[in-house]
């Protein structure tokens, strides 16, 4: 390969990022393409919720279709150089794909315990076709992650739980906060985030502030995060025994980030609220239609947290926004296909074409 061209390789993430993360000489060489997600001027769909300086993250991007990747590279990396022969995960969809992707490239056996019927097709299916095994489970989230925290106790079967209570899951997920401030030059004044488990939000705001203590940005950014109103325990102060949304992304009632979240509201002049599952919607669709990009449900809470706060004049015209879509639309086809308004049928000519196009 010529110089030129191995300038021009795509970064390795935890070699990019080396100086902050807990990457040592010992540490393997792991990679799926992970990081180097696009960041997007939204000018169409900032106009129409009325934050002209909007910015997305589609971290759909990322090999398995999700931020989990980031996260998950370091975690899965630091399991083999600890000598870890299998992980374990408890998923709502989205971690039990990205550990079972890293899992297989790794040589380990995968683990998941998820809730049953809770998770979108697209995801469970990326577990399944990467040799996880799977158990279903008649409870929610909170419960599985209850047991898988158990199971890493049993000394007969020794497993490392690679869930955000993963401290190295957190150090790679805060790559996106150093990506962010590498394209635009600088912090946005606002960063909007989706918060389930609460460890993306807990993971951009520790990124923000390494790049500050290095001066690498002057400021660092308000942090926005938005749960779904029936599955939002930051926002009512108490653990959700039931959690109900169509965001099955974020549908998790008792956040193991909780105190590291509530952190970097404070910390960051920032605020967690919640929206409801047709305020989700309408931003998943508007995402699509006006700025070409699919992501998951739970990805447009980010967006309709934005417009919700727009719409009573709280957000800066001349603020930079930047919202996070966690996820890629393809992981949750039905709820997509409940969405669209379907496909028209007609005979095989001009004029039915036209027929059916109303001309």
């Amino acid at each position: 390969m010529s110089p030129d061209a191995a300038a021009t390789v795509r970064p390795r993430l935890m070699e990019r990022y080396r100086r902050f993360l807990p990457v040592t000489d010992a540490t393997p060489s792991l990679t799926l393409g992970e990081g180097s997600t696009p960041l997007v001027p939204a000018p169409r769909l900032g106009a129409a919720i009325g934050v002209p300086g909007l910015h997305l993250k589609v971290e759909g991007q990322n090999p398995t279709g999700s931020f989990k990747d980031r996260g998950m590279v370091v975690a899965v990396s630091k399991a083999l150089e600890a000598g870890a022969r299998a992980i374990v995960c408890a998923s709502t969809g989205n971690t039990s794909a990205s550990a079972a992707a890293y899992g297989a490239a790794a040589g380990l056996e995968v683990i998941v315990i998820l809730p049953r019927g809770q998770i979108a097709l697209g995801k469970l299916l990326q577990a399944l076709m990467a040799g996880a095994r799977v158990v279903a489970i008649d409870g929610n989230f909170d419960q599985a992650l209850a047991i898988v925290r158990a199971l890493a106790e049993q000394e007969d079967h020794p497993v490392t739980v690679v869930n955000s209570v993963n401290p190295f899951r957190l150090d790679g997920q805060k790559t996106g906060a150093f990506e962010i401030c590498d394209d635009l030059g600088r912090a946005p004044d606002i960063l909007a985030i989706p918060v389930g488990n609460a460890g993306n939000i807990s993971a951009y705001w520790a990124g923000f502030l390494d790049y500050a203590r290095e001066g690498l940005i002057a400021a660092t950014p308000r942090m926005w995060g938005f749960q779904a109103a029936g599955a939002a325990p930051l926002v009512s102060g108490r653990r959700v025994e039931d959690p109900d949304t169509i965001a099955t992304a974020i549908r998790i009632g008792d956040p193991a980030s909780w105190d590291k979240a509530i952190d970097a509201r404070d910390g960051s002049g920032g605020r967690i609220e919640a929206v409801t599952d047709d305020e989700i919607l309408a931003a998943y669709r508007d995402v699509a239609r006006l700025e070409g990009i699919f992501c998951e449900p739970a990805s447009a809470a980010s967006i309709a947290g934005v417009r919700k706060i727009a719409a009573v004049g709280a957000v800066d015209p001349g603020a930079t926004v930047v919202a996070v879509l966690t996820g890629h639309g393809m992981k949750d086809p039905h709820t997509a296909e409940r969405e669209v308004a379907g496909v028209v049928d007609s005979e095989p000519t001009l004029g039915a074409v036209a027929v059916a196009l109303g001309w």
